[in-house]
């Protein structure tokens, strides 16, 4: 068992199925040595704005949501082999009320499961933006590249 698959099973994770597109586009891109994903939403939980309808800690939620289903459209796009990957930028849009300042701890939940499964190789340079609104009223939207390291 490869040391990511490991990890996600000491974690009890279970990687969702990749989930169809709904418009005129893929859920990853591979050019050269670096994997493109998509922008996803939670396919779970509470929907709404962060600082209104949702908290911080329920979008940190959200936001480690879709962090599992880009580890599972990242293990699609390798072929089965996340030991191979490292994440190098996260880009988080997270959907706040106007006097909300917390997108950074929202995305958090991303960045910090992409530490724990893939250790070192999860760390990144990542954006964290507030907006107004994000599509199905979506409390995040989060996309990443990644890299194939051999």
């Amino acid at each position: 068992m490869s040391k990511v698959a490991s990890k996600l099973e000491e974690l009890s994770l279970t990687l969702p199925a990749v989930a169809t597109p709904v418009a005129n586009y893929v859920p990853f891109k591979v050019v050269n040595n670096l994997i493109y994903t998509s922008g996803n939403t939670p396919s779970a939980g509470p929907a709404g704005k962060v600082g209104a309808e949702l908290s911080v800690e329920e979008g940190y939620q959200a936001a480690r949501n879709v962090g599992l289903r880009l580890i599972a459209i990242l293990n699609a796009a390798s072929g089965g082999e996340l030991d191979r990957l490292e994440i190098v930028k996260v880009l988080g849009f997270v959907a706040c009320a106007p006097d909300c300042y917390d997108s950074p701890k929202v995305i958090n939940g991303c960045s910090d499961l992409l530490v724990e499964v893939f250790g070192e190789a999860g760390k990144h340079a990542r954006s964290a933006v507030p907006t107004s609104g994000l599509p199905g009223n979506a409390p995040v939207e989060i996309e990443l590249i990644a890299r194939f390291k051999d």
